[in-house]
């Protein structure tokens, strides 16, 4: 009864969610927005180096070394993530790319804020590593919904 009350989304509502949530995800981790299409529905080659890019960006983020994600060419790489998996998610839809390459762009930025703003808010409640790990799973969760289909 519930069902009926909820409008289902309709396929290209669906296919932006998507793309919005793989944008989300490059905006925690830059690799995901090209990786996680890749990786879900590649070539074996290029599923292995980017896989390998992936977890190399997973461990390097952790890093006290590692750059601020709000710097301006940060912000713009991962932007750039995001309209490019969304792009990919909606043409394996049979879909046209820029609706779908506008929403990922646009939720990368959204996520790089989310994300900075989640590990800022954890400091003093969570050890930095722990934090990380956690935005870690979330990012891994919505590039894998992002990527199902």
């Amino acid at each position: 009864m519930v069902s009926t009350l909820v409008a289902q989304p309709t396929s290209s509502t669906a296919l932006l969610a998507r793309a919005a949530a793989l944008g989300l995800a490059a905006g925690g981790r830059a690799t995901l927005g090209i990786g996680a299409p890749v990786v879900a529905r590649g070539p074996l080659v290029a599923r292995v180096l980017l896989g390998l890019a992936v977890i190399g960006e997973l461990v390097g983020d952790k890093l006290p070394q590692t750059p601020d994600r709000t710097e301006p060419g940060s912000l713009a790489g991962r932007a750039v993530s995001g309209a490019i998996g969304g792009a990919v998610i909606a043409r394996r839809a049979g879909r046209g790319p820029v609706p779908a390459a506008l929403v990922g762009g646009a939720a990368a930025l959204a996520g790089s804020f989310l994300g900075i703003g989640w590990r800022r808010a954890a400091v003093g409640h969570l050890p930095a590593v722990p934090a990380a790990l956690i935005e870690d799973v979330v990012v891994l969760g919505l590039a894998a919904y992002a990527v199902r289909g």
